[in-house]
């Protein structure tokens, strides 16, 4: 890793020149937008075999690789968020979901500041990560829930999980650092669309989605398997 991967995410923050330039890569183009571009007109074939049809989208496991976009921080890959720059770039900064406190039963809509939640979070995983021990620690494992806004119990609002796992709020839950709250097989859905192993108990694919998800947003932090 490099002297200026390695300086607190805050400094690199505060200079947004020196951020754009050595925070993150350059933004890629909307694959929303390739099919936007026209093709060339081709005549049929007059004897075309059967087997000869349109070329269709890459398939993983039976399905389309694209997906519709959840949020406007994520993008339309499965369990995958656009990098800090870009949400940087395009004012994406209060990240809500779903919530419901387990005493009072009443739903609503929380918001973690990217700008503030994601630093903690880098923080802790440079200092920490080597006594990890590729484990998550107890704080990921069993997650200390916010205060109700309504009853204003204490460690009482656990978040409302999509029951499609493509839908799941993936930076909610990483910001919120409720990804524990996940069971066993949406974490492993997350490592499979990661690229990471999913046969271990909870506390390796929790840390594996935890570091894949911050290196999504950070590909230069210190989120290396």
């Amino acid at each position: 890793m490099n002297n200026n991967s390695e300086q607190p995410i805050q400094s690199r923050i505060s200079d947004p020149t020196s951020f754009q330039r050595m925070f993150m890569e350059p933004i890629p183009p909307s694959p929303q937008q390739s099919h936007l571009v026209s093709q060339p007109h081709q005549p049929p074939l007059i004897h075309a075999p059967v087997r000869s049809r349109a070329r269709r989208a890459p398939r993983n496991d039976g399905r389309s690789l694209a997906v519709p976009i959840p949020f406007i921080w994520a993008t339309d890959r499965r369990v995958t968020v656009h990098n800090f720059n870009y949400l940087s770039q395009n004012g994406i900064f209060n990240i809500t979901g779903d919530v419901q406190c387990k005493r009072c039963q009443k739903m609503f809509q929380m918001s973690f500041d990217l700008r503030e939640k994601f630093p903690e979070i880098w923080k802790f995983i440079a200092g920490n990560k080597n006594s990890m021990r590729d484990r998550a620690p107890t704080n990921w494992m069993h997650p200390r829930l916010p205060k109700c806004l309504h009853c204003n119990q204490e460690n009482s609002v656990k978040p409302i999980i999509a029951k499609k796992k493509r839908s799941i709020n993936w930076l909610f839950l990483l910001l919120g650092q409720m990804l524990g709250c996940c069971t066993l097989k949406q974490l492993r859905y997350s490592c499979k669309h990661t690229n990471n192993h999913r046969t271990g108990a909870k506390d390796r694919v929790l840390y594996l989605t935890y570091l894949a998800l911050c290196k999504q947003l950070d590909p230069n932090g210190p989120f290396d398997v």
